[in-house]
């Protein structure tokens, strides 16, 4: 690094960049043999294929840095800076081909525990680091990476996916629920008009009630006045029917009269 600091100080914090991203590779690899929960290895792997792809955009914008300050160095220079991207550019792909058999046995071990251990199975990942070429090695770990980047969208679809539907399912909750308290308001309302009414019934049949009391009553006081007046003119000149208030006396015969006259 001090190496490139006198040459550049942007390759050199590059590079400084992708140590630090390798030696966090290291380490959560070495974390990642010791845990033994699939679904927690499986949240750390996630975390290293972060930690690749920063590498591997580091390494690019390393590259394109060499790239753009070609002309200014000699071939010493150039071929150190070359050999310095394809060193991290083979150590970048010895990390996707450990992520990538984790990956493997991680799947492998979840089938396991559906279906029950699978006998003659072998790693089918490719030629080993050690014994392939630089060229190799670089197509090899951008094919890995960029089946890894579909992967990880393909992941990031199905959480949107998974978060729109649970977006459209809150909203429809939601309408239910307010759908819901205007019929609960709706009810409380018909039944408080239900006992209104039941009120106003019953006080309409108290006072209709009343209203055939009161009938029946001016019918028997109707039946006994008319009652008197029958007996009266029947039998007028008996005494112990009082006369009614406000009506004249009866008629007297004609002799009565022509004895009084």
């Amino acid at each position: 690094m001090d190496q490139l600091s006198a040459i550049s100080e942007d390759l050199a914090e590059i590079e400084g960049h992708v140590a630090d991203n390798f030696r966090a590779l290291s380490n959560g690899f070495q974390k990642l043999d010791k845990i033994k929960d699939s679904n927690r290895q499986s949240r750390q792997l996630e975390d290293l294929t972060e930690k690749l792809r920063e590498c591997k955009r580091l390494i690019k914008e390393f590259d394109k840095e060499v790239k753009a300050l070609e002309n200014s160095f000699d071939r010493e220079t150039n071929k150190m800076l070359n050999e310095k991207k394809q060193s991290m550019i083979k150590e970048l792909n010895s990390y996707v081909a450990l992520k990538k058999q984790y990956a493997t046995n991680i799947e492998h071990k979840r089938i396991e525990l559906f279906e029950g251990p699978s006998e003659g199975y072998q790693d089918d990942n490719g030629l080993l680091a050690s014994s392939m070429t630089n060229e190799q090695l670089m197509n090899h770990g951008n094919r890995m990476m960029d089946e890894t980047d579909q992967a990880i969208e393909r992941g990031k679809k199905v959480v949107q996916d998974t978060i729109n539907v649970g977006t459209d399912t809150a909203a429809a909750l939601k309408s239910q629920t307010e759908q819901m308290s205007r019929i609960v308001n709706e009810l409380d309302s018909i039944h408080f008009s239900m006992k209104k009414a039941s009120k106003l019934v019953k006080e309409i049949g108290r006072q209709v009630a009343t209203d055939k009391c009161i009938m029946a009553l001016l019918f028997l006081i109707v039946i006994g006045v008319i009652a008197i007046i029958i007996v009266k003119l029947v039998h007028p000149g008996n005494k112990d029917i009082r006369d009614i208030p406000g009506l004249a006396p009866p008629v007297q015969n004609r002799r009565l009269l022509a004895i009084h006259s």
